[in-house]
Formats: structure tokens, sequence, C-alpha cells
């Protein structure tokens, strides 16, 4: 049996692993991020079953065994708390051993316990940080609690060693004198603070993969496959290119294919974003996990597994998700110095209490520095841009907008000017023929017929609507030999010995063909109905002329109003004639038109807006001439109902190709950016405002200091409301 032919055989596809705040990292397997510390998680996402039940487990793997250390490690430090505030609480504060050698050591024994058990990961991440010398967190956090652990068992164990300067809140040693103060019970409740700030955390950075899971949940898990006259039940990774399947009312739509047989509605919400059902009949394409609602249908699988619509979605937005925004570079920069200089604070803290502080100097000081340590945490800085740009690829995915990497996301919050393209984008896409027109009254339908045998060949959106009216009527199309497309003029070939040119007007001209002006005379009244205008030529002489009409779709004035509202420039750029295009401008208010461009023409009107002092600049179309001008504008817009061609030169694409789609997504870009400020804000304002008053700035003033155990509640809750804020995307409506 041929290993290739059998699918049982072949290898499983490699799950890889990353990290949210530094995407470089890769790994094959799960573990922790070597920069930062934090659980890798998986980075391509597969429609299969399978690779979505893995993801999912490994995540509750993960919040399980946090909320199984967090109950720990809070169920032994509780003691550690009362024994050590037991002079505070009525009932208590007379009972002498609270206050003797067994509650030390008691203390010692249960603070060692939290520390040390369920605590210990914390000290293994910070080795791993100084061992791949990438200080983060954990680093500080390790620093803080290690020390104050230190100073408590050195205070216990040889209660001599330590001067009675370093007495804190009335604590006796075994002769009756005051000694040294203990930290247990901020080691042990910081560790505990840190365990449930890691437990939210985990909880919250599932939530944001929920747009992902949830695109994985569309997908139908079977599909009913006609053969040889039956049908038969099969999963849907069966289903090959090809297939003839059956689709009753109600049920997901398994595969990307067309219609062959039968006409329904279908719901596109999934993939679109809009309510309305969309009326399908033969020769119509469907989108696999869409709902049919009314009727049955057979239909041909086009598409299948990786291929299809949906599982280009999911890949699309996981790559986004990982990407990296440039404003992340800010963070990345200040991370970079962050912990040595929290560490530098610590030492100048300890070192300013120990020479200017009051009795307990040591006390005051180890305290003070313990607190800075803890309280200066660089995960939320870090975390502040990846968990928005993850929130925000999803919920845009959700509503029709596809994010190619967070670098076009930011860009496109910055656009000035909105470029676009006429037909598919203000224009329904779906042209009509609306009038013939030929040099010899009674050929109309040779004219017809000319123009169908060469479009047929042709790519271009205009051909189908040309050979839909030949076929309504019924033409014999003559053979065509010696084809040749020529970019944003027209087409060329040969029949019965006749050199047929179908295409614009000026390069007919540029060819030799005279253009009757009685023609032309027609055909500028229709253009200035916004009728485009195809000129069809036998040999050096014009036959007649096609008016198509492109419908201009419903939504694109209200869209329009809402770009002019949020400061946009709209210039039209088409290969269409100059009257077609002014007359779609004005009907819609389009600032600029620039009509006959090819596509260099419109690669130098990117490039020209470009140049304008201040101009940032996105460009939207759908078709191949449009690709070259996408790739070159500072954010590109692929329309989705367009080709692979711009769709990959994009760094945004549409499901829905419209201009409410544009909104959207410029919207989502402006709603993603404010979100990455104000994290980053909260950020860096928790520790501009944290550090010092961790120090001890406000003794002098007011007599306060900060508790170590609140600063680690502080640090524990910094990440957890960045994510939080982050997780505020997900109601976004567009």
């Amino acid at each position: 049996m041929s290993l290739e032919r059998n699918p049982a055989w072949r290898a499983e596809p490699v799950t890889i692993y990353t990290c949210p705040m530094h995407p470089e990292v890769e790994r094959d397997h799960p573990g922790e991020c070597p920069e930062c510390g934090m659980a890798l998680e998986p980075k391509t996402v597969s429609s299969g079953a399978g690779n979505e039940e893995e993801a999912e487990s490994g995540q509750n793997a993960e919040t399980a065994a946090l909320r199984r250390k967090l109950g720990l490690s809070a169920a032994l430090a509780l003691p550690v708390f009362l024994l050590a505030m037991g002079g505070m609480l009525p009932g208590l504060r007379d009972a002498g051993w609270m206050h003797g050698r067994i509650s030390q050591w008691a203390q010692l024994v249960l603070a060692s316990a939290v520390v040390f058990g369920p605590g210990g990961f914390v000290f293994g991440k910070a080795w791993r940080s100084l061992r791949h010398r990438s200080l983060n967190m954990f680093t500080l956090i390790a620093l803080g609690v290690g020390a104050a652990w230190v100073f408590s068992v050195a205070a216990v164990v040889f209660p001599g060693w330590l001067p009675l300067s370093a007495g804190h809140g009335g604590r006796h040693g075994p002769d009756g004198q005051e000694g040294a103060g203990l930290y247990f019970e901020s080691a042990a409740v910081i560790i505990v603070l840190v365990i449930l700030g890691q437990w939210l955390e985990a909880r919250a950075r599932s939530r944001t993969g929920e747009a992902v899971r949830a695109l994985l949940g569309l997908a139908a898990k079977t599909a009913r496959r006609v053969v040889d006259g039956g049908e038969e039940d099969v999963p849907l990774e069966a289903v090959r290119p090809g297939d003839i399947l059956r689709v009753r009312p109600g049920e997901k739509i398994p595969v990307d294919g067309v219609l062959t047989e039968g006409a329904s509605n279908v719901d596109e919400s999934m993939i679109t974003g809009e309510p309305l059902p969309i009326g399908k009949k033969t020769g119509d394409s469907v989108t696999g996990a869409t709902i049919n609602q009314t009727g049955a249908f057979l239909m041909k699988a086009e598409k299948t597994g990786a291929d299809t619509l949906l599982s280009r979605i999911v890949a699309m937005v996981a790559d986004a998700q990982r990407s990296r925004a440039p404003i992340q570079r800010l963070a990345d920069q200040v991370s970079g110095w962050f912990v040595p200089a929290v560490v530098l604070a610590a030492l100048l803290t300890f070192a300013g209490w120990m020479w200017l502080g009051p009795e307990p100097r040591l006390s005051y000081a180890v305290s003070c520095a313990v607190a800075v340590l803890i309280i200066a945490c660089p995960c939320a800085l870090g975390l502040a841009t990846p968990m928005s740009i993850m929130v925000g690829v999803g919920k845009g995915a959700h509503l029709g907008v596809l994010v190619r990497d967070a670098a076009a996301l930011e860009r496109a919050e910055k656009v000035t000017h909105l470029i676009t393209d006429k037909t598919g984008t203000l224009t329904e896409g779906r042209p009509v023929v609306r009038a013939i027109n030929a040099a010899q009254a009674g050929r109309e339908d040779h004219v017809l017929a000319l123009a169908a045998a060469l479009e047929k060949l042709s790519e271009h959106p205009l051909a189908r609507a040309v050979t839909a009216a030949a076929a309504e009527r019924k033409l014999t199309l003559p053979e065509v030999t010696d084809f040749e497309s020529i970019t944003g003029a027209g087409i060329t070939g040969k029949m019965d010995d006749q050199q047929v040119r179908v295409g614009k007007a000026a390069w007919l001209k540029a060819e030799g063909v005279a253009v009757p002006s009685g023609l032309v005379q027609a055909a500028e009244a229709l253009q200035i109905q916004a009728h485009t205008v195809i000129w069809v030529a036998e040999n050096n002489a014009v036959s007649g002329f096609i008016a198509v009409a492109d419908p201009i779709k419903s939504s694109a004035a209200a869209a329009v109003r809402d770009l002019h509202a949020m400061g946009l420039k709209l210039v039209m750029l088409t290969g269409d004639n100059p009257r077609t295009a002014q007359a779609v401008a004005r009907e819609l208010g389009i600032d600029d038109v620039r009509a006959e461009l090819s596509p260099a023409g419109k690669m130098d009107a990117v490039r020209a807006l470009r140049a304008e002092g201040g101009a940032v600049v996105a460009m939207a179309g759908d078709g191949i001439n449009d690709a070259p001008a996408l790739a070159l504008a500072d954010v590109g817009i692929a329309m989705g109902t367009g080709t692979d061609a711009a769709i990959h030169s994009a760094g945004l694409t549409l499901v829905k190709g419209d201009l409410g789609g544009i909104v959207r997504a410029l919207n989502l870009s402006r709603a993603v950016m404010r979100n990455i400020r104000q994290n980053l804000f909260f950020a860096f304002i928790y520790n501009a405002v944290g550090v010092p008053l961790a120090a001890g700035v406000l003794h002098p003033f007011t007599g306060w200091l900060l508790n170590p155990m609140i600063a680690g509640a502080a640090m524990a809750l910094s990440s957890v409301s960045v994510i939080g804020n982050a997780l505020r995307l997900r109601r976004f409506k567009g």
C-alpha cells in the first residue's frame, strides 16, 4: 500500500508552542517561556476537533494546577498570618504562646512549606531567568520573597546574630528582649497572591483565545455525500474536491463549493457579520460552516480541509494574534532595563533606610526593599499590547475583518486618505449588459458574440456580464486563437482570420482602429449615466460597443458619510472612463476621482498621495490589477470577494467586500490602539506610583509604609487589570 495514498499513515502535524509576550520563542512541546516565564500556548490552530480539544485541555490543566496550588498555599499561609498578627486580634492579644519561640518556629515551618511547596515554581522560573540572562517578574518576586524568608529564618535560628535595632512591631526574642522582626507572613501571603494572580491571569488569557475556538466550533462535523444515486454520512475529513453533497434545511454547509441543483437562502453572518440571509441558486458559491435556511440543494465540493475559507480565516487570525505591533517596541525597550532598574531601586531603598531611617532601621530597610521588589512587576507592561491584539483580531474575525498582522492594524488607525476601486468596492461587482450598439443596424448579436468569445477567456470583472448576456441569447461563439490580454487596456485574438479587439477606445485608437463619431456620442451619453462602455473592433474597424452597468451598493452612500465623519478623504482610482467614474463619484460624494488608470497608474497615484506631507494612505481593491497598489499603500485592504493575489497583498481583508466593512476595520483599529494605550498607561503609571510608595517616600510626612503583602496584591492585580481591559474589546460592535 502506498504511504502517500493512505492518509492514515501520514505523520500528524507537529503543534508549535509560543509565548503571547514573546512570539519569537517557539517550542515543539509545552513549557514556559525562557524570557518571561509565562506558559507557552499553541501557535497554530487546526479545524480538527482533536487539536481543538488538545489546546483547550492544556489550558484547563494549567488553570486547574494553579487552582490546586492556590488552595494549598492559602491553607498553609492562613495560620502563619494569624500567628504573626495574633497580637492585634481580640482574645489572642494576651496569649503568650502567640509571641514565643513556638510561634516563631511554627511560622518558619509553615511559611517554608508555602514558599518552597506551592511557591517553588517562582524560584524555578527565577533561576531559569538568570540562566538565560533574561530577568523578569519572577526574578523580582524570588528576590523579594527570598530576602524576607532568609532574614526571618536568621532571626529565628540565630536571634543573637542580628542587632536589636532590627526589632519591629513589638516582637521579642527568647530572652524577653526586643529581637529581629519576622516577615514569614509577608513571604507566605505574597506567594499566595502571586499564585492568585497567575490563576486569574491564566483564566483571563484563556478567554482571549475564545475567538479562535468559536471559529473552530462553527465547522460542520459530517457531510451527506451522494454516491451512485445513494447518500451516506461521512466525516468532514473524508470529503474531497469534486464530491457531490446534499445539504438540507437547517444544516451547516460542510465545505466551500458551488450549487449544482436547487436553491436556498443561506445565513452567512458567521463570515460577513451581516444578519440578513443571502439567496443562492444553481451556479452560486457557498461557504463551509454557513447555515442553509430554507431549501435543500446539491453542491459540488471545491475546497476542503485547510483550503476552506473557515480554515484560512482561523490560520490568519492565529498568525495575526501572535504578531507584534510596532508600538510594542516601546514596551520592549522599557522591559530591557526595567528589572535591573528595580533591583537598583531596591538596593538604594535599603541603603537609604539604613542611613537615614528611624529605628529599627534594619527592619524598615528590609520591609521597604522587599515591597519595591514585589510591587514592580513588568508582566503588566509586557501583556499590554499582545492581549489587546489577541482579543481585537479575534473580534475582527467575527465581524468579517481579517487582520494579516498587528502592524497593519496599528497603521490603519493613522489613515488619512482612503483609495478605493470602483468595481466590486463601490458597486455590486455584478455588472449586467444594459445596451448593445452596433455600427451596422441589426448586427448587435454579432458584436456581442465577438466580445463574449474573447471575454470567456478573461478574468476581468466585466467579462462575466458579457458572457452571461451571450448565454441568455443562446448565441454561438466563434473559436478564438492567439488570445492575448493587455493589462489595463483590453483583450485580443483571432477569429476566422479576423483580428478582434475588445477593450477601451483609447487602446483601439492607439492600435490604429477608427472609432466613428456617432458611436462616440452614443457611448458618452451612456457613460454620463454611469455605464461602462466596452468597444469591439474587427481588424481596423469598430463593430460597435457594449454598455455595461454595475449598480452602486446600497450601503456605499452611508459608508462614505461615516468615512468622512472619521476625517478621511476618499479617492477613487479606476480603469473605467472618466464620465462613468464621475457619475458614481457625484452620487456618493467621493472627494477625488482618477479614471482610465492602468495598474502602474494606480501605483503612481498611491505613491503621489503618500508623498504628501502627513498623508497615510489606505488602498481598497479586489482585482489582480489592484495587487501592486495594495502592496504599495501604507494599509492594503482587500475585498474578500476578490482574488487571492489581492488578498495576499493586503494587510486587512474584508470577508464581505464593501465600504461598510472598511468602516468596521478602521473603527476596530482605533479601538484596539486606544485599548493598547490604556494598558500601557496603566502599566507605566502603576509602576511610576507604586515603586516610590513601596520605597517609603510618604513615611517622613505621614508615617505610612506600604506593607509587602499589599504590594503583592497590587502586583497580582496589575496584570489582571490589563487583561481585563483587553477583554473589553469583545464588546466592540464596529
